[in-house]
């Protein structure tokens, strides 16, 4: 993705780099495993956390609205609008857009975008991903405001100053910066690279663990080299896991007495699933662990997962776009929200009983209903319905001409 920077190299900066961040990459764990935002992926716990969070992020829709007096609306006539809800830019939708910025910003701690204002500086023209681990931020030395350095291809180190970027910060220190989530749970994500390894290398070697030679004398080298050759190429790889092995001159085969239960391999595995979940704020059974799983209502399951999981993230971009997307004098009447209300429907049956309840109290209309459900109106449905029985507090309800018998 090329993003125009043509406009916005900002020349004549000396900059001091904020203290305690900047591009830090995670390095080696102690189970001897490199920890990056890339071999974190590799390990099936943190990428499907990570697939679970962004697609959420991705699949709900970033409304713009207008204050009013009373409530709000969408409005659809701003430009911010579009750019939200539809097409950041020509070369991603929506849905492509925040799935990469939530990726950036749940995996290294910051997300970046680029705000491509047009002349004036009152109309956003697109807005454009800036990779994570290409942005430096600092501070200038004389105007003491923070700036964004990015490595672009073509140009090199671009400065940007802040009204061009589009950050959101996790959690860190200063609130300016993110702290880098790998890096703080290198250990956790490596222990779980370093089981799947050992697995890999268990089957790889024939399903078992290793063993001993022994041999009543000592070989000669050549006698040495045939034999290992021989091992490797007879019984190397999972497909001749179970050929039979013909021992010459008296050699022995001991077997080495670890399997994997004592070694608690299996434990391991699963421990470390529910342990990197548990630094997403994800329920196991969300990322296929269902041992310990229970359905008794996911109505409430899912609401756990949108207040204590997805609520921490949506604000989180929520604010920083009203705070760099928004002009300062349009602040006040504009904002964006997440939709989240398809995350929060209970079953058809829960659904049904509570639009009843509240188009009967006059809370919603019919039509209103239907179009939550995703069905075009009716005829006639958009009118308000109350009990005949209710009235205004106060007010005393008009009483029926009294009846007259028939002579």
């Amino acid at each position: 993705m090329k993003i125009p920077f043509t406009n916005y190299q900002v020349k004549g900066f000396t900059v001091n780099r904020l203290p305690g961040q900047g591009i830090s990459l995670p390095g080696e764990s102690f189970t001897g495993i490199n920890v990056t935002a890339e071999t974190a992926l590799t390990y099936t716990a943190y990428w499907a956390c990570m697939r679970l969070l962004t697609g959420t992020i991705a699949s709900l829709p970033l409304i713009t609205y207008r204050r009013l007096a009373r409530g709000k609306e969408r409005a659809t006539d701003h430009p911010l609008y579009a750019l939200l809800h539809d097409e950041p830019n020509p070369e991603m939708d929506s849905f492509t857009f925040f799935e990469t910025y939530a990726h950036h910003l749940i995996g290294s701690g910051n997300g970046y975008a680029l705000i491509d204002w047009d002349d004036t500086r009152t109309v956003i023209q697109a807005i454009w991903i800036m990779r994570p681990d290409r942005v430096d931020v600092s501070r200038d030395s004389t105007t003491k405001e923070v700036v964004y350095r990015y490595m672009d291809d073509n140009r090199g180190w671009v400065v940007l100053p802040s009204y061009r970027v589009w950050h959101t910060p996790g959690l860190g220190f200063d609130g300016l910066i993110g702290y880098n989530p790998i890096r703080y749970s290198m250990q956790q994500i490596g222990l779980g690279l370093a089981t799947e390894k050992f697995g890999s290398k268990l089957f790889g070697n024939g399903t078992a663990f290793g063993g001993f030679l022994k041999h009543p004398k000592t070989l000669s080298e050549p006698a040495f080299q045939r034999l290992k050759k021989q091992i490797d190429e007879d019984h190397g790889g999972l497909d001749k896991a179970l050929k039979l092995k013909i021992l010459e001159e008296g050699m022995e085969y001991i077997k080495n007495t670890i399997n994997p239960e004592e070694a608690q391999f299996l434990e391991t595995r699963k421990f470390q699933k529910r342990e990197v979940a548990s630094l997403f704020l994800v329920q196991p059974h969300k990322i296929g662990d269902m041992e310990q799983a229970t359905f008794g209502n996911i109505e409430e399951q899912n609401i756990e997962f949108v207040v204590n999981t997805m609520r921490y993230w949506l604000v989180k971009i929520e604010r920083s776009a009203k705070r760099k997307l928004v002009l300062p004098n349009e602040k006040a009447n504009y904002f964006s929200e997440f939709l989240v209300d398809a995350l929060l429907r209970g079953d058809f049956e829960s659904r049904t009983r509570g639009y009843w309840t509240q188009i009967q109290s006059g809370i919603l209309s019919p039509n209103e209903a239907r179009e939550i459900e995703n069905r075009n109106p009716r005829e006639g449905g958009d009118q308000y319905l109350q009990p005949v029985n209710m009235v205004v507090s106060g007010q005393v309800p008009a009483q029926p001409p009294p009846k007259t018998s028939k002579q």
